[in-house]
């Protein structure tokens, strides 16, 4: 598990690459990521936006935002924990994703950026 800390936002990353989705032949690996948002900040945050870069060893790098996170923009008081697993394609075999989240402060309306570490995306053949 790979975390960050950003504002009092802890964000933590669990990937696993999912063979019965993808073709290794047809270049498309599909993985899923585990993402864990904790609010130990002493304010109520609301997760507004997401900003991703997907990065591929093909040199490909897309980019993605949009409001949210799997339709939902969560909102945090202090302590509660937000999960959500979500999935990305690959053209590749190994791969990363980072990015950031925008928050409100809900006390002052007061936004900021909450940063999402880099992830490895490896096959696990790949590992040997």
């Amino acid at each position: 598990m790979i975390s960050a800390i950003t504002n009092g936002v802890k964000v933590s990353v669990v990937t696993q690459y999912l063979p019965e989705h993808s073709n290794p032949f047809q270049a498309h690996f599909v993985f899923s990521y585990r993402i864990r948002i904790e609010n130990e900040s002493d304010y109520t945050v609301q997760l507004l936006r997401r900003h991703w870069y997907i990065h591929d060893t093909t040199g490909v790098v897309r980019e993605v935002e949009g409001e949210g996170v799997v339709g939902v923009q969560p909102v945090l008081e202090p302590g509660q924990v937000y999960e959500y697993t979500s999935a990305c394609n690959l053209n590749s075999s190994i791969g990363k994703m980072a990015g950031t989240y925008l928050m409100e402060r809900i006390f002052d309306g007061k936004h900021f950026h909450v940063v999402v570490p880099d992830f490895a995306l490896i096959t696990p053949y790949r590992l040997n």
